[in-house]
């Protein structure tokens, strides 16, 4: 990948802290600056990196205007690009949930994000304390080391390929009622010649994470287990260690990842502990009753490829909207875009 192009997007003034730490990141490697939406041409087949500075609101204008013009180029306009963020703000808010939108939009126009795609820091440098305790370092260097390890991986990822792919799909859902499920359907006829074990979590199989000690949690992942054991600990996690992609049925529940998945999400933790998931790849399908499946794709994107490092690969959420029982399948269009959903899915494993 060395041989592609490095774009650097800064949609407004860095700060010093920002600016800085672009600099020493970047420096003795070839890039080109983009800091106006308007300049923005063609981004296939590049390294694309956004250096955004959020201030005190949040609110970056000019980087919703380049958002914009992504979103508005078509979903090939980023095909066969890889992604990261490196993003500052102000105050204690707003890094993540801007970080994972420009994600959001990126993948959406084909742009592939590697496991753990940013580097952030708050105003206080608070998100970094964990480092602080390992590191004799000061937050200016642990942050400055950080943006380094983002671009050396952006610069080396290489997708991998999977010669015999296990799919593992995780619901909570019933077949009888689903709309979601009914469109998973729809894509598993598709993928019939692959390895698929499809897991339905029951409502009080799995328990919700007891925030154990980082000791305690450290101990049990040694051991692929975890304090409360159940079906997390004998299906779900020898489930995850073998699987090469993961897809989520996500039906939307009040704009939100249903709460049986959201334990699952994070009971993940132990087994994140001891195991790298960064050449795992994530997919969801999602279907909402009225609108806001955005809004659980990017919960996805926050949980599973910035947390827990699985590869977003383009197109990684198929959104849909279908309220009464069976009508996802008067949705327009709708077998050809389950096919061509199963279609991205299987790129991985040519």
């Amino acid at each position: 990948m060395d041989n592609r192009e490095l774009i650097v997007l800064i949609p407004h003034k860095l700060s010093d802290v920002m600016q800085d730490a672009v600099n020493k990141t970047l420096e003795n490697k070839l890039y080109r600056i983009i800091d106006c939406y308007k300049d923005i041409k063609s981004m296939d087949n590049k390294i694309v990196l956004f250096a955004v500075e959020l201030g005190d609101s949040g609110i970056n204008i000019e980087l919703f205007k380049m958002l914009d013009t992504i979103h508005k180029s078509g979903k090939t306009f980023m095909k066969n690009s890889v992604g990261g963020i490196i993003v500052h703000s102000n105050n204690e808010l707003f890094t993540r949930s801007v970080a994972r939108k420009i994600i959001f939009y990126c993948n959406m126009s084909g742009c592939t994000f590697p496991g753990r795609p940013i580097t952030e820091a708050t105003g206080s440098f608070n998100n970094l304390i964990s480092y602080k305790k390992i590191y004799d370092l000061s937050y200016e260097e642990i942050f400055l080391n950080s943006c380094k390890e983002l671009v050396e991986g952006l610069i080396e990822f290489e997708f991998p390929r999977y010669t015999k792919p296990n799919i593992l799909v995780l619901h909570s859902s019933n077949y009888k009622t689903s709309n979601t499920l009914l469109l998973w359907n729809m894509v598993k006829k598709e993928l019939i010649q692959y390895d698929i074990n499809e897991l339905h979590i029951e409502n009080g199989s799995v328990k919700d994470c007891k925030a154990c000690s980082f000791q305690a949690c450290t101990h049990f992942g040694e051991n692929n287990t975890c304090f409360y054991g159940g079906i997390m600990v004998e299906e779900v996690y020898p489930a995850i260690l073998s699987c090469d992609v993961l897809i989520f049925i996500c039906p939307n529940y009040n704009d939100a990842i249903s709460a049986n998945l959201t334990a699952v999400i994070n009971r993940f933790t132990a087994l994140f502990r001891n195991n790298d998931f960064d050449r795992k790849s994530i997919f969801s399908i999602v279907v909402s009753g009225h609108c806001g499946s955005d809004i659980i794709a990017e919960q996805l994107i926050s949980a599973m490829n910035i947390n827990k490092k699985f590869i977003l690969p383009p197109y990684f959420a198929l959104m849909e909207t279908a309220n009464s029982k069976g009508e996802i399948l008067e949705v327009e269009n709708i077998e050809q875009k389950a096919k061509l959903f199963a279609e991205n899915i299987k790129k991985l494993f040519n």
